[in-house]
């Protein structure tokens, strides 16, 4: 394949309108999306109760279910982790009850049940942490824009590029987030990681289109802006294929292997790591390109001279 070569010679600038209209689509369902349905938050921002407790043998989970809602718990979470033997279990927010009080009211269930169970830990989130914890994920995502707008501008002097990045940057974890929205997948703190870690994946992949780009204007600066965007975009298509490709295969298996605890981080991941692909190329590059991003912006002002006179 010519891409893995590094020879590949996509009209990639040329198609940017029909792509522009796929990232809108993606874009405004998953803003209906949370607007509508909103996100399945979990325990770390609505507040609750964790327990981890083992079994000496495989966990019976309908049975420890329905023995909670026998005690009184409402709509309970119960799931294996790591093991067949190992269950996480997450309650709603105790009614003027501490930990320890809960804990033994799970116990006796659970003993119930089995009495080999092993209780590991107890932890409970008030719901003025879960309410911290979301301010705080959100002034988190906020501020790595703004530091993803001031590097960029700083790094290639124009303000086009800057704009790409950002609105590539946000454009991500939009996608990412609504599709949390749509599948119902349980939302917390793990996720939220995997979103910034996905922001920081496809900045470093619209940076190194950006250094490309601005090294074919040195070389050739009466070339198209369009001709020079498709030009860099080809010649890093592989290197993007090739460290997406081998990205993925490390977050299938921990997509796979890594039981449900780790299930939401790494589908953030996944679809994080795929949008962020395709919108380093359809949407960082294009968006400069339609901003009118020439040569003359992307060098200093102290290194300025009229192009024309250039040879």
């Amino acid at each position: 394949m010519e891409f893995l070569k590094g020879s590949s010679n996509f009209n990639f600038m040329g198609l940017r309108k029909a792509w522009y209209g796929l990232s809108a689509l993606l874009v405004l369902a998953s803003l209906v999306s949370l607007g509508v349905r909103g996100l399945n938050l979990g325990v770390d921002f609505t507040g609750g109760v964790t327990i981890a407790a083992s079994f000496p043998a495989d966990a019976p989970i309908e049975r420890i279910r329905s023995g909670l809602e026998g005690a009184g718990f409402v709509e309970p979470t119960v799931q294996n982790f790591g093991t067949s033997r190992d269950v996480s279990i997450r309650l709603p927010p105790p009614d003027r009850q501490t930990s320890e009080q809960v804990r033994q009211r799970v116990e006796q269930v659970l003993r119930a049940v089995d009495a080999k169970v092993e209780v590991k830990s107890v932890e409970v989130v008030g719901p003025q942490v879960g309410r911290d914890l979301t301010t705080a994920a959100w002034q988190s995502l906020l501020a790595t824009l703004i530091l993803i707008f001031i590097y960029v501008f700083i790094r290639f002097h124009t303000i086009k590029l800057s704009t790409g990045a950002i609105i590539a940057a946000m454009h991500d974890p939009i996608i990412v987030l609504g599709f949390f929205s749509w599948t119902w997948i349980p939302f917390d703190l793990a996720v939220v990681a995997a979103i910034l870690a996905v922001i920081g994946y496809s900045l470093n992949d619209t940076v190194v289109v950006f250094d490309r780009i601005r090294e074919r204007f040195e070389s050739n600066k009466r070339l198209e802006p369009a001709k020079v965007l498709d030009q860099s975009v080809n010649q890093t298509l592989s290197r993007t294929i090739m460290t997406s490709l081998t990205t993925l295969i490390v977050v299938v298996v921990l997509l796979l292997l890594g039981g449900p605890v780790l299930f939401g981080f790494s589908v953030a991941l996944v679809v994080g790591i795929l949008v962020g692909t395709y919108s380093s190329i359809y949407v960082a590059a294009a968006v400069a390109l339609d901003m009118g991003l020439k040569a003359e912006d992307l060098f200093p002002i102290a290194k300025k001279v009229a192009i024309d006179d250039l040879p």
